[in-house]
């Protein structure tokens, strides 16, 4: 797990994003943040610490698709230092037939993994076509493997669950399932939601 400051201005407030699979920062380029905002990537192995965030006034999780699942193992066994928690177009139960996504999916793209259907992948997550960089395929083939294997994260008491309409990786109706009796808000967008959002602020509660 690898975490880096996207912003780091002197904020009284804190964002820290689980992020996702394949994706960092840049799928959120240029979106305003009145907070410090700090991002995490690659789940192969979850045993890094996070900064020492207790001098903010306000401390916001946002996990995001994978970031979802690899916040609640993460935090099993750890002081829970958020004041507010945000799951945002993913699932506790990742691979999952009711809940997260399908395992013949998964299995599909873990089998199938390469440079070109990554570029597709990245596709269905923006909804509309984009051309990625390389990335490292070995290396996000091992963290499917990883996540798969974990399973179903522990509970965690989320304040809030956004759910893109659009979404076409995570199937809104599974998580609409996954999150009975968490607060829901439903929103117009792919996966990739950051584009319809005009401000971080937009997920809080």
């Amino acid at each position: 797990m690898d975490g880096a400051w996207i912003r780091q201005g002197g904020a009284e407030r804190v964002i820290c994003v689980f992020g996702g699979w394949g994706l960092g920062p840049e799928a959120a380029a240029g979106l305003p943040c009145d907070a410090d905002l700090y991002w995490l990537r690659d789940y192969r192995r979850l045993d890094a610490d996070l900064p020492d965030f207790t001098g903010y006034s306000s401390r916001t999780l946002v996990a995001w698709s994978f970031g979802v699942a690899a916040y609640g193992h993460w935090q099993a066994g750890r002081k829970d230092g958020f004041d507010t928690r945000i799951a945002l177009c993913g699932s506790p139960a990742p691979v999952d037939r009711r809940l997260g996504i399908p395992p013949r999916t998964y299995e599909a793209t873990q089998e199938g993994l390469s440079q070109e259907s990554f570029a597709a992948f990245a596709s269905l997550c923006y909804g509309a076509p984009v051309t990625p960089g390389d990335v490292d395929i070995a290396a996000l083939g091992e963290e499917l493997t990883a996540v798969k294997a974990r399973g179903a994260a522990p509970v965690v008491a989320w304040d809030l669950a956004v759910i893109a309409t659009q979404d076409r990786i995570f199937p809104p109706a599974n998580l609409r399932r996954a999150f009975t009796g968490t607060p829901i808000r439903e929103i117009d967008a792919p996966h990739v939601p950051f584009a319809t959002l005009s401000r971080w602020e937009d997920l809080l509660p």
